[in-house]
């Protein structure tokens, strides 16, 4: 079902899904695809909303930058400088954090009202991208599906085709504090394993630098469960690579509540980010990001797996957030 959820300043309604199945409940807005909220029980059959995310639209207008539950693209993380080259022209883009360009630019695909039609169990959201926009090439029509299955799992499936040579990487931004949104202490306690043996190290930018470096020994080493602590803006390199289907590759799990969220996807990477920029009204490390991704800046780096999409050919991604406790 869906209600009126706001209005922006143009005076375009802003909507609110609500897809329940199997103990989990999650809202959606068609503003930015946002996931505002997560509803789980934990061990003792408590129900919480377990991501961050603002009780009104003026919230998410005030307060845009930590992309809370948003749909970013059409390229999510980071292009250094704001440009990168592609069939031989160099395309620029917004330095929206500067110098580089970051999930999308400054009017990205979170901050777009999408099209959304309810389907079996899930809502299909579309909007079409022009050619230009935020300086992207090609007409980008893009699909992404947000399913409850029967175990309560939401899934995501982006698909985006185009007229003209572009690159893709979507992803789903929202911030995980499975004690309950503003519980004490934040997600710095949750543990989470990880199957990556490498990660992308990167400059004072936050730029990889094109070293795949392992984890061994270092603070990068999630193979085996702990706690996640903080500090973390980064990319992982999953062990599976790029796959068909979605595989499981991460576990996050919060000892006090018991609630446990699984991450699957075809992406070869995820990036952790341990929310130390969030600002008022959460605070620095309230919420856990982990976004499935191809990595920062491949435009630039040919040797990364490729965020390429050519007329003919279809993107398609897929992640699934599992949730259970224990």
């Amino acid at each position: 079902m869906s209600e009126l959820f706001g209005t922006l300043p143009d005076g375009t309604p802003v909507h609110r899904w609500t897809l329940e199945r199997a103990g989990v409940r999650v809202r959606v807005l068609s503003y930015g695809g946002i996931v505002q909220s997560v509803e789980v029980p934990d061990r003792d059959g408590h129900v919480a909303d377990v991501v961050l995310g603002f009780a009104d639209l003026d919230g998410y207008l005030a307060h845009p930058e930590p992309y809370l539950g948003a749909l970013v693209g059409r390229y999510a993380n980071r292009i250094a400088g704001g440009r990168f080259p592609l069939d031989g022209v160099t395309y620029s883009l917004a330095q929206n954090n500067a110098p580089n360009s970051l999930h999308g630019g400054e009017r990205g695909f979170d901050k777009r009202v999408w099209d959304v039609e309810p389907i079996e169990h899930g809502l299909r959201l579309s909007r079409v991208s022009a050619h230009g926009e935020e300086g992207f090439p090609g007409r980008l029509d893009v699909t992404a599906t947000y399913t409850l299955d029967e175990s309560g799992a939401l899934r995501f499936v982006y698909e985006a085709t185009t007229d003209a040579p572009t690159v893709v990487n979507l992803t789903n931004h929202s911030y995980f504090d499975l004690g309950g949104a503003g519980s004490a202490g934040g997600a710095g306690g949750h543990e989470l394993r990880l199957a990556a043996s490498r990660f992308t190290p990167v400059d004072g930018d936050l730029i990889p630098t094109g070293a795949l470096d392992d984890v061994a020994g270092t603070r990068f080493d999630f193979r085996e469960a702990r706690k996640v602590g903080s500090g973390y803006d980064h990319n992982f390199v999953l062990d599976k690579g790029v796959t068909p289907a979605a595989v499981e590759i991460a576990e996050l799990h919060d000892p006090a509540s018991g609630r446990v969220l699984t991450v699957a996807t075809t992406e070869p990477g995820i990036q952790l980010y341990t929310g130390e920029h969030l600002a008022d009204p959460f605070a620095p490390g309230a919420g856990i990001a982990l976004e499935t991704q191809h990595f920062p800046d491949s435009p630039n780096r040919p040797e990364f797996p490729s965020t390429e999409l050519r007329p003919g050919d279809t993107y398609r991604s897929e992640t699934v957030y599992g949730f259970s406790a224990r």
